[in-house]
C-alpha cells in the first residue's frame, strides 16, 4: 500500500494552530495588561505630570534624556516591572523572548506616536546603540516595523 501524507500532515498542521494560538494568547494577555503599572503609584503621579511635556521633545535628545532624569523613581519601577522593556533583563534585549519583543516593538512604535515629530525608524536607530543590539535581532526589529506599520 502506497504512504497517503495526508493524516501526517492534517496533525502536523492542527499542532502548528495550537501552537500559534498559545503564542497568539500570550500576545492577547500582554494586549490586556500593556503598562498597567503606568495607572497606579508610584508611577502614575510622574507621568500625569511629565508625559504632555515630554510629548514637545525629540526622543533621544538632551532635553528629553534631562526630562527622564527627573522621572527616574516611576521609569526604574516601570522597567523592572514590565517585562517589555529590555532594563527589566540581566542581559537586556538579548534576554528577551520574542513575546516581548513583539510587545516592545508596539511600544516603541506607540511611543513615537505621541512626540511632535515621532519616528520609529529614528527610534530604532538610537535604541540599536543604547541596547546594543545586535544585527540579525536588529534586522528582525525593521522587518518587523516594515511588515505592521
Amino acid at each position: 500500500m502506497k504512504y497517503d501524507s495526508k493524516g501526517d500532515t492534517l496533525e502536523h498542521v492542527r499542532t502548528v494552530q495550537a501552537l500559534l494560538t498559545d503564542v497568539v494568547c500570550a500576545l492577547l494577555k500582554r494586549a490586556q495588561y500593556h503598562d498597567a503599572s503606568k495607572l497606579r503609584s508610584p508611577e502614575k503621579e510622574y507621568f500625569d505630570e511629565w508625559t504632555p511635556k515630554l510629548s514637545g521633545v525629540t526622543y533621544g535628545s538632551d532635553e528629553y534624556r534631562d526630562m527622564l532624569k527627573q522621572m527616574r523613581p516611576a521609569i526604574e519601577h516601570h522597567q523592572q516591572n514590565n517585562r517589555h522593556h529590555p532594563e527589566y533583563h540581566k542581559r537586556e534585549i538579548n534576554g528577551m523572548d520574542l513575546i516581548d519583543l513583539i510587545e516592545m516593538i508596539c511600544d516603541w512604535k506607540a511611543a513615537t506616536m505621541r512626540h511632535d515629530d515621532g519616528d520609529i525608524w529614528r527610534s530604532l536607530e538610537i535604541n540599536k546603540k543604547r541596547f546594543d543590539i545586535t544585527p540579525g535581532v536588529y534586522n528582525l526589529l525593521v522587518n518587523t516595523v516594515d511588515r505592521l506599520f
